[in-house]
């Protein structure tokens, strides 16, 4: 069985999970997620005389519920399991290194196949709380 190149966990019509699998390479410029999320994922593509010109950020407020997260498998394998908001299994994958998954929404746990290191991008600032509840 042929796995996918994006892999989207939907619950209700909405997002929960995005896995993007390391071979996954678009020819042109591609957002794998809506504008309305607090984190979006997608892939910038240039050709090799382009030029992104020098810009900063402007310091807009922005106000967010809930916690987005990225990460990145560096090395190893593992399960994803991904939960509905009533931590209920909505399904479960494989990711191996180079894959990358975006969690917006629900849960999720991990199930280590091997030794895995893990790049996590998050949203901050983290408070010192306890953010996490566990099931």
């Amino acid at each position: 069985m042929s796995v996918p190149p994006v892999e989207r966990f939907d619950w209700k019509g909405r997002l929960l999970a995005c896995v993007v699998r390391a071979g996954y390479s678009p020819d042109r410029t591609t957002f794998l997620t809506a504008n309305e999320l607090p984190l979006q994922l997608g892939f910038i593509v240039y050709g090799a005389d382009a030029e992104i010109p020098r810009h900063v950020h402007r310091p807009l407020e922005r106000h967010l519920t809930g916690t987005s997260e990225v990460l990145l498998v560096k090395s190893g394998r593992c399960w994803l399991d991904v939960y509905n908001d009533d931590r209920e299994l909505v399904g479960s994958t494989e990711l191996a290194a180079g894959d990358v998954m975006l969690m917006v929404a629900g849960g999720h746990g991990f199930r280590m196949i091997e030794d895995t290191m893990l790049l996590e991008v998050k949203q901050g600032p983290y408070t010192g709380l306890d953010e996490k509840e566990r099931f």
